[in-house]
């Protein structure tokens, strides 16, 4: 059984290019001559190999966080547990995070409300940065490389990035009707992957707790 190849960005370009009738590229980037010091050393700069290469990217970029803050099985996480910073007593937010909220249904939290404020998690109840908590649990909404998505995922990103590069690029609303039209096909796979992975019930999604089990009637030819 053969393995399937990994979907890399590259192939996420190419494939977007392609929707365009553009020829295939064989490199993202490529080496300047110029240097930029990173610590004490100095590396050699990249840059996208055309403009139609990097406006593809830009593009996919783009719907790949716009996909991602949806919310979906993968990128979901409760319960987290997060250190504020000692000297501070701050909750720093870090790149890889596009949400974080106080753990519901946790009592010591009461009725606290929090938001992304200058970078630091903030509660808006007591209007402070500071936390007295060592340890405060958090629901999470992250942010992933994109070799690191669900193959659905990707999908739907490529199609839904294809159709926006298409306005922006050839200005045709055939085309982009198109394009659309696939890409709601892949969000509909996206879907039934995230609903699979997610475990979702009729009765929602409740953490920490068991699951609502409806009756089922073949129970009673248990003997």
């Amino acid at each position: 059984m053969s393995q399937q190849t990994p979907l890399t960005d590259l192939n996420a370009i190419n494939e977007i290019l392609a929707c365009v009738g553009q020829a295939p590229v064989t490199s993202i980037d490529t080496t300047t001559n110029l240097y930029e010091l990173v610590g004490t050393e100095y590396k050699q700069l990249t840059i996208p190999t055309n403009p139609d290469v990097a406006m593809a990217q830009q593009n996919l970029l783009e719907v790949s966080r716009r996909v991602q803050s949806e919310g979906w099985a993968f990128n979901k996480e409760y319960n987290f547990p997060i250190t504020p910073e000692v000297s501070t007593k701050r909750v720093r937010y870090s790149d890889n995070m596009l949400q974080m909220d106080l753990a519901q249904g946790r009592a010591e939290y009461g009725n606290l409300s929090t938001v992304k404020r200058n970078g630091f998690l903030y509660e808006r109840y007591h209007h402070t940065f500071e936390w007295d908590f060592p340890v405060l649990y958090c629901d999470m909404l992250w942010y992933f490389d994109w070799q690191d998505l669900p193959r659905p995922i990707q999908d739907y990103a490529i199609k839904k990035a294809s159709a926006q590069y298409s306005m922006r690029v050839i200005g045709d609303p055939n085309l982009y009707q198109i394009l659309e039209g696939q890409a709601m096909e892949c969000r509909a796979y996206a879907l039934e992957y995230d609903t699979t992975q997610g475990e979702y019930t009729f009765f929602g999604h409740p953490q920490g707790r068991d699951y609502y089990v409806p009756y089922q009637p073949y129970h009673s030819l248990y003997r």
